[in-house]
């Protein structure tokens, strides 16, 4: 009677997960028992800031995963118009964050200071609402609960309260276990929580596992936590046939595991706090634009950036690299940068040459031979530091004290080098060092860029590692992955082996599973276990001072594992990948989702990193992969060579698919112009252009170059054709301008698509800038320009609009008013028998210098023209056009419903002749 008097439902709950606990079992996977009965809203008052700070008290203490914490801050702000901030932590004691100088934002005021002052603006109700532009925060007060409301159409976005009914509990705060939830329509379509490769395509699935972990796991297992962390969803909602988009991120380095259910969605976090941030959207656009506002807008990115990799670990000797840029010289197939993985290096050391295989003088020669035609090098460094007295690198880096620690000692692991120290980048006196390495690097051999791998960061071995007595390590026979240090497990601390699992590596593994013990520490104590995620962000900005310091230019950085505001500083590729047809599909929802990210140069290992390719794969990889933001083939030490002439058919697609780049890297730059101010993704899912259309919500197979290119490639073996989604419109094939297609509502095609053959489209309403191309950008970028005019067919509303950015690739800022840089716009119109195309030209004296002109316009949608050309250049008619030529073309409508094309606009008009130059404003007119 005792016993039972005491036993409370909540309590037997909390006696019930206890047990699980005890025998073993992760209640997460295993049960949906609720644990306590969440927090209660005590007081709440306006902040100094504008803001709401309130006092939340745990309602009943249970042990479950650790005790609670008693009382708990909320702070709520409206920081911007269109965003919303909810932060939740420790009144007492102060918790890890995601460092406020690595991702700068406000400091939320503190409660506790405030605690024993006069408060006169304390109210506190039983439920209560704090409204901003565009966004509504609301609260109950008991048990706390909140919501965020769109104020344009009252849905909600999140809700955060428990019903008896729900499988998820109240607020949980605990020192290493968080948990919150939202309700969710079903009917929404959630996008991101990566990084992961997403078998069924960019949309989420309900019960797919969403485990977020920097883990150096390959990117060819599917559904697991993989080299990033980027705990942020985009959800996009059709209500009445209007999509709204919103985001929510929360900012939290810790692993975690997001449940998404359908109708709910569940974090369980193992630390930090919460500190919850949302996007009011409405579209996709917006989302990421205000998304990268508050993260960092994406790193501006080279010219050169933009043309074709090529890479491969295993290039033995320079001699191999160097037939490797003659061969794709002689197969006339575009390349911009040859990169070195650790072949280059001395034993695998960063920031070393191989005196045999790669001797300096040599070196120093073709780099001289490649650099003045234009053409780029990048070389590999991984973060583990070779633990040997003779290597400066190590000694300089003992010096300064620059290592991650465990009980006072720098921490031992084993990589590529063999035993290694790992740079601990919250140091600010190894972002010093690490600055300085690069520079004695670079002054040893002038790359164009570094690529940061293994940044995870990735650990052959697991534990508390010795160097072995009596034995080499490693000793230079079989794979160099394997563990040959002496390890012991750790096991014994609570941040060794947290209370909560998360589902690490798709198999709950222990948090210092081949990677740094979670029990070492950084920097003023902060331990691993908080900043394991936040490791290859702190390198990416380590690496990028280093390298605008150097000699001011613009960097370019490839990282690996990336975290929220990555792409502030660094471009990122999708890992290891396999050299399968599925790969092929995967890569596209991946690269898609980075956009998402803020990462929006991002591409995928063309041709597959292992095992070797089938030559028709790698055609249509190349296909794919020519319109990635980040174009690059990679392959494997123990893969044949796949460089993209090792095939006679394989070397037509380039050429194809790599031309055809080569022709819209102005349109490619543009776009990154775009993401660098505005966030913008290069590459896109469709319904970023149609967010109205819920049939394109899940489309993973085809995406969007900008607003107006469509790529429709095929990926399944054997085929020879795709099937294709159009949007209603007009859209015309890029690769032939008379084909056309016009439909008037959404529908499937079936295009042919031989070997050598993608499908790619322009919508239209577009102004689309292009060059010559060429085999190299340096090269294409001095061609004369063309602009295709897309206008659309059977409409009375016939415009088009587009743009074009331009400036000294060099410099670190990407913008105007330096003096450097030139910004059109392009308009065109259609109506009462005349067609107008005009530009609007910012600081024209940079193109104007450059000589750049436009020499060709070719106009799709038109009825023709009399030939009667007027042009006005900066205000001033252009007497003689006689150099002005034009032929016309019929377009050929490819599956054509009769009634759908408007016959009197079936005309493709090349104007060639022309010597527009850019830096000037002009308008130009003909009758059709």
């Amino acid at each position: 009677m005792f016993f039972s008097s005491f036993l409370t439902p909540s309590s037997l709950t909390s006696l019930v997960i206890l047990i699980l606990c005890i025998v073993g079992v992760n209640f997460v996977s295993t049960t949906s028992v609720k644990i306590g009965q969440g927090y209660k809203l005590i007081s709440i008052e306006k902040s100094p800031d504008g803001g709401l700070i309130g006092h939340l008290q745990v309602k009943e203490k249970n042990n479950i995963y650790g005790p609670d914490i008693p009382h708990l801050q909320l702070y709520v702000k409206h920081e911007t118009e269109d965003h919303l901030r909810i932060h939740i932590t420790d009144v007492e004691e102060q918790r890890w964050e995601v460092p406020y100088n690595l991702l700068q934002r406000n400091t939320p005021p503190s409660l506790k200071q405030n605690v024993g002052r006069s408060r006169k603006n304390l109210f506190l109700v039983a439920e209560s609402e704090y409204s901003g532009s565009e966004l509504i925060f609301n609260y109950k007060n008991d048990p706390f609960s909140f919501s965020v409301k769109r104020k344009s159409n009252g849905q909600t976005i999140f809700n955060s309260s428990s019903d008896d009914s729900d499988p998820y509990s109240n607020l949980v705060f605990k020192d290493q276990y968080l948990e919150i939830s939202t309700k969710l329509p079903k009917d929404s379509s959630l996008y991101g929580l990566g990084e992961n490769t997403q078998p069924r395509g960019i949309k989420l699935y309900p019960n797919d596992p969403y485990t977020l972990y920097t883990t150096d796991q390959p990117a060819i297992n599917l559904n697991m936590d993989l080299y990033g962390s980027h705990p942020m969803y985009m959800d996009l909602r059709n209500v009445n046939g209007v999509g709204n988009a919103h985001a929510v991120l929360l900012l939290n380095s810790n692993g975690m595991d997001v449940l998404y259910r359908g109708d709910s969605l569940t974090y369980k976090v193992i630390g930090g706090v919460l500190d919850f941030y949302f996007f009011s959207g409405p579209t996709p656009l917006d989302v990421v634009d205000q998304y990268t506002s508050f993260i960092g807008r994406p790193a501006p990115m080279p010219y050169w950036s933009f043309g074709f990799h090529q890479c491969r670990w295993g290039y033995h000797n320079l001699s191999v690299v160097e037939d490797v840029v003659e061969n794709y010289n002689k197969a006339k197939i575009p390349l911009d940068v040859i990169w070195n993985d650790d072949d280059h290096m001395d034993g695998k050391k960063d920031f070393t040459l191989n005196p045999v295989n790669y001797p300096r003088p040599n070196l120093l020669a073709f780099l001289e031979k490649i650099q003045t035609r234009g053409m780029k090098y990048i070389v590999i460094v991984d973060p583990g530091i070779g633990v040997n007295s003779t290597y400066g690198v190590y000694q300089r880096g003992i010096d300064n004290d620059v290592f991650i620690k465990y009980e006072g000692k720098p921490y031992l692991a084993q990589v590529w080098p063999g035993a290694v120290n790992f740079p601990d980048f919250l140091n600010p006196k190894t972002v010093e060092w690490w600055g300085d390495e690069i520079r004695r690097f670079h002054e040893l051999v002038p790359v164009d860029g570094l690529w940061i791998d293994m940044n995870e960061v990735s650990n052959f071995c697991s534990g508390l590692c010795t160097i072995p007595e009596g034995r080499i390590c490693p000793n230079g026979t079989g794979p160099g992955w394997i563990c040959c240090l002496d390890c012991e497990n750790i096991t014994s601390t609570r941040w060794d082996d947290p209370p909560y699992k998360i589902n690490a590596s798709g198999i709950q593994a222990p948090v210092g599973y081949k990677t740094i013990a979670t029990s070492a520490v950084h920097y003023n104590g902060v331990r691993e276990y908080d900043a394991h995620s936040i490791y290859g962000f702190s390198q990416s900005i380590a690496t990028h001072k280093a390298l605008q310091g150097l000699k001011g230019k613009r960097p370019f950085i490839l990282s690996r594992s990336t975290f929220v505001g990555s792409g502030h500083y660094a471009a990122h590729w999708t890992g290891d990948n396999q050299g399968t047809w599925n790969d092929l599909r995967y890569s596209i929802s991946t690269v898609l989702n980075f956009g998402l990210f803020g990462v929006p140069m991002v591409g995928a290992d063309i041709c597959g990193f292992y095992p070797a390719p089938t030559e028709e794969l790698c055609n249509r990889w190349i296909e794919v992969g020519a319109f990635y933001p980040f174009s690059r083939d990679h392959a494997n030490y123990y893969s044949p060579r796949q460089e993209l002439y090792q095939w006679e058919s394989v070397a037509n697609s380039a050429r194809n698919a790599l031309g055809m780049r080569y022709k819209l890297l102005p349109y490619f730059y543009t776009l990154n112009y775009k993401a660098h101010t505005t966030g913008a993704p290069i590459a896109r899912p469709l319904f970023f252009s149609f967010p109205n259309i819920p049939e394109l919500y899940d489309v993973s197979t085809q995406f969007l170059v900008g607003s107006s290119v469509m790529v429709s490639p095929v990926l399944d073996q054997g085929k020879t054709d795709v099937k294709a989604l159009f949007p209603s419109g007009t859209w015309y094939n890029l690769f032939d301008m008379s084909q056309a297609v016009v439909k008037k509502e959404l529908q499937y095609l079936t295009l042919d698509a031989p070997l050598n053959v993608v499908n790619v489209h322009l919508y239209q309403n577009a102004i689309i800038p292009m060059q010559h191309g060429g085999l190299i950008s340096k090269e294409a970028r001095v061609t004369p320009f063309t602009l295709i005019v897309t206008f659309p067919s059977g409409t009375s509303d016939i415009k088009a609009k587009g743009n074009l950015f331009l400036d000294d690739d060099e410099l670190p800022e990407m913008k105007l008013g330096n003096g450097q840089s030139t910004y059109i716009d392009f308009h065109a119109t259609a109506g009462n028998a005349t067609v107008k195309l005009w530009s609007e030209v910012q600081e024209g004296k940079f193109a104007l210098d450059k000589g750049w002109f436009i020499e060709k316009v070719i106009v799709l949608g038109t009825n023709g023209t009399d030939g009667a050309f007027q042009i006005n250049v900066d205000g001033q008619p252009i007497d003689d056009t006689s150099k002005v030529k034009y032929s016309t073309t019929e377009h050929k409508y490819i599956h054509n419903v009769e009634d759908e094309v408007d016959k009197r606009h079936g005309m493709m008009i090349d104007i060639h002749g022309l010597e527009l130059p850019l830096g000037k404003n002009f308008v130009m007119s003909w009758k059709m």
